[in-house]
């Protein structure tokens, strides 16, 4: 009889304990893969939703004569009236090699402008971009639709007493302000946002530009790389990486992570647990059919490969279901944790694979000592203890 004859045969005869086996070991590789699949969409979520925080690479001129703060970076260069940067750099920005990874580029011109007596800080945006960048921003009133609207920092509007639907003058231009922006804390409530041309109209800077705003994807975000090849691009301007802002973003999918791990090596030690006490106690009431072995000639290592096939056989049956149940579960309660939706269940090849190699992997591992233990047990000493 082969060895494999004799390990299914072992199987079938102890389908209660068996099933039990496989079950222990199925609920940890489910667990470890619905964890695994739930920590991915939660990643996926969070890094969609800390994209929406704003921009992570700042393109400004090369300059050092003055400075003004805005997105928590000094941005030099923004009064000098040579202007190095142009709308013409900003197509040169999507023609980089990992431009995929871009999420929104936002070009803006920052000037300063006298209305009604008090000097005002104007900035210049494509608005469909600085909204896209700017997702937290809420507006009493409209967006502006037009050249000749404005929206109007919160501060701004308190100093010249305005209030959406209102016109103001601009260099002699009359504009209307189409939106308040509720106060935001930042330098953003002491500007008024105009359409972008119309700003390099009023500041007599035909296609200049201050600065270049760009948000890039964090979930695969090869920050480094993107602020290389926009510099050889555009080897006039200085780009910088917003060091805060995308640590942020990476430390929290790294806590996610840790997490997932940290459970994932508590369940699958439980499993292994659960493993090799029911293979040991398998080996101590089998001293008899292990002692016979050992009479009729079977040598130690065909004991430890009949114990080692029947580890094998039951992880590679609770890799399967183990799988198939993870899937399941995290299509359920992914979404629910998340917001996202389920969707299609996505069947990842190699999650599968490696959940059916490390459940037969723990089977195997938790049986070695109790193989070992059979197969140093003395044929005489085994068949005495009938």
């Amino acid at each position: 009889m082969r060895l494999k004859d004799i390990s299914i045969n072992n199987l079938k005869r102890r389908k209660g304990k068996v099933f039990f086996l496989i079950l222990g070991l199925t609920i940890g590789i489910t667990t470890v893969v619905a964890l695994i699949s739930i920590t991915r969409m939660m990643n996926e979520d969070i890094a969609n939703k800390l994209d929406e925080f704003g921009a992570n690479i700042l393109i400004i001129p090369r300059s050092d004569d003055l400075s003004l703060s805005y997105g928590g970076m000094s941005v030099g260069g923004v009064s000098v009236d040579a202007q190095t940067l142009m709308d013409l750099d900003v197509p040169k920005i999507g023609r980089i090699e990992v431009s995929e990874n871009i999420s929104t580029v936002s070009p803006k011109l920052i000037g300063t402008v006298e209305i009604e007596g008090k000097k005002i800080s104007l900035m210049g945006v494509r608005f469909e971009e600085e909204l896209r960048l700017k997702k937290w921003w809420k507006i009493h009133g409209s967006e502006p639709r037009s050249g000749d609207e404005v929206l109007l920092g919160n501060e701004v509007a308190v100093r010249l007493f305005k209030s959406a639907g209102e016109t103001l003058s601009i260099n002699g231009k009359k504009v209307r302000v189409s939106g308040i922006l509720e106060e935001t804390g930042s330098q953003d409530d002491f500007l008024i946002f105009g359409d972008l041309a119309f700003v390099q109209e009023t500041m007599k800077k035909p296609g200049g530009l201050s600065l270049i705003e760009v948000s890039a994807y964090c979930n695969t975000c090869p920050i480094e790389e993107i602020v290389s090849q926009i510099s050889k691009q555009l080897p006039h301007a200085k780009v910088t990486a917003i060091k805060q802002t995308l640590e942020t973003k990476m430390e929290a999918l790294d806590h996610f992570k840790k997490f997932s791990v940290g459970i994932s090596m508590v369940v699958l030690l439980i499993g292994s647990l659960i493993v090799f006490t029911n293979m040991m106690a398998s080996v101590n009431e089998r001293k008899r059919e292990i002692g016979i072995f050992r009479a009729i000639g079977f040598r130690k290592s065909h004991i430890v490969r009949i114990i080692f096939l029947e580890a094998l056989i039951v992880g590679l049956i609770a890799g399967i279901f183990g799988y198939i149940l993870g899937m399941g579960i995290s299509q359920v309660i992914g979404p629910m944790i998340t917001g996202m939706k389920g969707g299609k269940i996505f069947i990842d090849p190699l999650l599968a694979i490696g959940a059916i190699f490390l459940s037969s992997l723990i089977g195997i591992l938790s049986s070695a000592y109790p193989a070992i233990h059979a197969s140093k047990m003395d044929p005489t000493t085994a068949l005495r203890a009938l």
